[in-house]
């Protein structure tokens, strides 16, 4: 796959927010042009979970995450839930691929089918119909009937579903090393180098 410079991140609101925090700091590290969306849960879940302190309105959390990461505004572009004239709710200004991680099991729903209530949704909405890359990273157990359906109809679509559910072959000692075995995986499937975890075999 060519190199991705231009990716759309969302973070919804199921347990795993350092893995979406991770993977921001990754992109943001290869000089990639990220947009970027969070619910309200996510908000929550990021206070729960790690010891960032992130604002719920977008101008002063667009301003704390680009200092947090030692980025400016053309590199790191944050949008509110509801601001419908942003390029990642067009196709003709979205970038070419959107990971939603952490993604919520009702976001997943809402994804498959065509809800578009949100940002986030509308996001997703388009890199489907555009046929574009869509991967989402759900972390829910145990999985209802429900959920299985939503994903199989979403991986029929052309989908990638990863469950965060990180391999232990590298032997990791840290909840981070852990963290970075989905977020390598993530970066794989975007086509990005990554040093993160030796591939299998390696």
């Amino acid at each position: 796959m060519e190199n991705v410079k231009r990716v759309t991140l969302a973070m919804t609101g199921a347990s795993g927010a350092p893995y979406g925090l991770r993977l921001l700091e990754c992109l943001l590290a290869q000089g990639v042009e990220v947009h970027f969306m969070i619910s309200k849960a996510a908000l929550m879940v990021v206070a729960m979970e790690t010891e960032l302190a992130l604002p719920d309105k977008t101008g002063p959390l667009a301003k704390k995450l680009r200092e947090q990461f030692a980025v400016d505004a053309s590199q790191l572009r944050v949008y509110g839930r509801e601001e419908w004239t942003a390029p990642v709710a067009s196709g003709s200004g979205a970038p070419s691929a959107m990971v939603i991680c952490p993604c919520s099991t009702g976001t997943l729903s809402a994804i498959a089918t065509g809800a578009s209530n949100n940002l986030i949704e509308r996001a997703a909405d388009v890199a489907l119909k555009e046929r574009r890359q869509l991967i989402l990273v759900p972390r829910e157990s145990p999985l209802s009937s429900v959920h299985l359906q939503n994903m199989l109809t979403l991986s029929q679509a052309g989908v990638t579903i990863m469950p965060a559910s990180p391999g232990y072959y590298h032997k990791p000692v840290s909840v981070g090393e852990m963290v970075d075995f989905m977020v390598a995986r993530v970066l794989d499937h975007l086509g990005l180098a990554q040093t993160l975890i030796p591939r299998w075999g390696e």
